[in-house]
């Protein structure tokens, strides 16, 4: 019988037979080896001390959660029977189904992948039965188990939604994709290769938990291809301030006439600025430079053990404070536009209620991107949040005084693992290929610290007790109340954020008391964010007030094609269309100290 795809009369399993048996042993003690200093990498370091054993605590907190789920069930034999006669079911209808297949006989399946689920796209995985069986059976086992945990409707809800995760987790890291022998491109990748691809991958294994210091440090894009201040963050302009929390960076003017107020952007601390100045096309920096605004940017310390104390209050007062002196002062004026990213977006509303409380009126607008102040529908980011799992994180940064940046990189790498996790590890440690150079990937990577006071401020009071939307949140001996905040904010969503919901940021358009202009975004937490004009793509709503529910307000919006850029743009305009001269680099105030994008944002973690 011929081939489907390449006409070739050979047997399938042709496929699946070693080429060269001489070259395939070569690469087999290839293999050995760098397996041998794959284990060497992620032992050294913690024969010196330098890292953990194991992860003790991770693994006794997925183990006590799914222990609350296995109760649930336990306690009452009906319904567990119930649980166990559903999978056999399932079971067994695709044993019937399969034997139906063999010999001969029309077959459906009994469960197939999910729309857009790409682990199983390879043809084999439906036209040969075994590899079928396989997914099938997979397929079968992580959805019972999913339902075992949604249905266990009497346990708190915290721990339902940890242990939907975890399962979740399990699932993504057991599919039978992410193994050769059970992964039919894997495997007749190697049979062809004769292990070739797998001595490669092992050996870019072992580099990369070298590279993580006794952690895996998977590489996403390739690291030899990128570098800031070269190819990335270029856009013309000098670091004119800088102390222990961050650089301020004033971009030079490319028009003869600017927005009489300047524009400080205020990016998270968790990721670097430079996700807003990617390359010029990209650059959300350059285009706002060139549509005229006297832009400045806060560009965050990479801290270390020295800024251990560095809190929510110093990040306020010496970064977005400090922020807006320079701004003014550069711009000679003593009002100014804001736009904060993230948990940039989220101290800028803090800020903005401290001023409020304490009659700083310098600031005129907001723009916040993705950003929540009430942390009511965080989404899987909470399921890293309890008193328990915060105590056991200040723990360890009690010993050091931060929090590893790969740390946060791999919490937020783990909530999309089937896109950022697992397509990377087959691609790098199974195939032996390198990553795509691609910007953004290689920024994901460029992860930072935390400082210790800072990150746990911003765990307990946002994540774990919601003091900031409660209003009694206290910062540099202000209780904070976003309803005293009555500047106009344009607040962005974006519609398929795993970082902060869609429905999240809604719902806190809600506490502001001044104008809110909520819109949402096509794509997620940076693809809607970083979406210039002249790429056309994806799309933004926009509306009426953010009252009712989102789904609500979604079908009253209106939908327009391509960026929101120039909504944006429009809106910041119609605040205030005042214009001036523009601004030299220092404005005559400040000396230039280095060019953008400065030294701070080099600093690796």
């Amino acid at each position: 019988m011929a081939d489907v795809k390449t006409g070739s009369t050979e047997s399938p399993l042709l496929r699946y037979v070693v080429n060269n048996p001489d070259a395939f042993a070569h690469n087999l003690a290839a293999i050995v080896e760098a397996a041998g200093k794959a284990a060497a990498a992620y032992l050294e370091p913690r024969e010196r001390g330098e890292a953990k054993a194991v992860l003790s605590d991770e693994i006794a907190e997925v183990v006590k959660t799914l222990a609350h789920v296995g109760d649930y069930w336990l306690r009452d034999p009906a319904r567990l029977v119930e649980a166990q006669s559903r999978l056999m079911n399932g079971f067994m209808d695709l044993w019937t189904q399969s034997l139906r297949r063999a010999t001969g006989e029309p077959a459906e399946d009994v469960v197939q992948p999910a729309p857009g689920d790409k682990r199983f796209a390879d043809a084999e995985w439906k036209e040969n039965q075994f590899f079928d069986f396989l997914k099938q059976a997979y397929l079968l086992s992580s959805r019972w188990a999913e339902q075992m945990v949604s249905e266990a409707k009497e346990i708190d809800p915290h721990i339902q939604h940890k242990a939907d995760f975890y399962v979740r987790q399990i699932s993504a890291a057991l599919s039978p994709s992410n193994f050769v022998m059970t992964n039919p491109e894997l495997l007749r990748e190697t049979l062809a290769s004769n292990g070739e691809n797998l001595a490669r991958g092992l050996r870019m294994l072992a580099e990369d938990i070298e590279a993580g210091k006794g952690e895996l440090r998977i590489r996403q894009s390739d690291p030899g291809s990128f570098k800031v201040g070269e190819n990335l963050a270029t856009t013309p302009g000098s670091v004119i301030f800088e102390n222990e929390v961050c650089q301020i960076i004033q971009y030079e003017a490319t028009t003869e006439k600017v927005l009489k107020r300047p524009l400080l952007i205020v990016p998270p601390w968790i990721n670097k600025f430079y996700v807003l100045d990617l390359n010029p096309e990209k650059s959300l920096i350059k285009w706002a430079v060139d549509q005229g605004h006297t832009v400045f940017v806060i560009s965050w310390v990479n801290p270390d053990e020295r800024l251990a104390a560095k809190s929510f209050e110093h990040y306020m007062r010496e970064g977005i404070l400090t922020g807006v002196d320079v701004a003014c002062k550069v711009s000679r004026t003593n009002e100014v536009n804001t736009v904060g990213y993230c948990v940039g977006g989220t101290l800028l509303a803090v800020t903005l209620a401290w001023c409020a409380a304490t009659g700083d009126d310098r600031i005129k607008s907001a723009t916040l991107f993705t950003t929540q102040v009430d942390f009511t529908h965080a989404g899987d980011l909470k399921v890293f949040v309890d008193e328990e799992q915060i105590r056991i994180l200040e723990q360890r940064m009690a010993s050091r005084g931060y929090l590893e940046g790969s740390k946060m990189a791999s919490a937020f790498n783990s909530l999309r693992a089937n896109d950022l996790i697992w397509p990377y590890f087959i691609n790098n440690y199974m195939r032996g290929r390198e990553p795509f150079p691609f910007d953004l990937l290689y920024w994901n990577s460029d992860s930072t610290r935390m400082p210790a006071a800072n990150h746990s401020f911003y765990l307990r009071n946002c994540y774990l007790e919601n003091n900031l939307a409660k209003g009694i949140l206290e910062v540099a001996g202000e209780r904070l109340d976003l309803s005293k905040v009555t500047v106009p904010i344009y607040n962005l969503a974006t519609r398929e954020d795993h970082i902060a919901p869609a429905e999240s940021v809604y719902l806190g358009s809600r506490l502001f008391g001044g104008p809110v202009k909520f819109v949402m975004a096509g794509s997620g937490h940076i693809a809607g964010v970083i979406n210039p004009p002249a790429r056309k793509k994806y799309q933004f709503w926009s509306g009426g007030p953010a009252d009712g529910d989102l789904a609500g307000w979604i079908a009253g919006a209106t939908e327009t094609p391509g960026s929101w850029w120039p909504d944006w743009d429009g809106w910041l305009r119609s605040l205030d269309d005042r214009e001036a001269k523009a601004r030299r680099i220092g404005g005559g105030r400040y000396n230039p100290i280095e060019p953008a994008p400065g030294s701070f944002v080099r600093t690796r973690a």
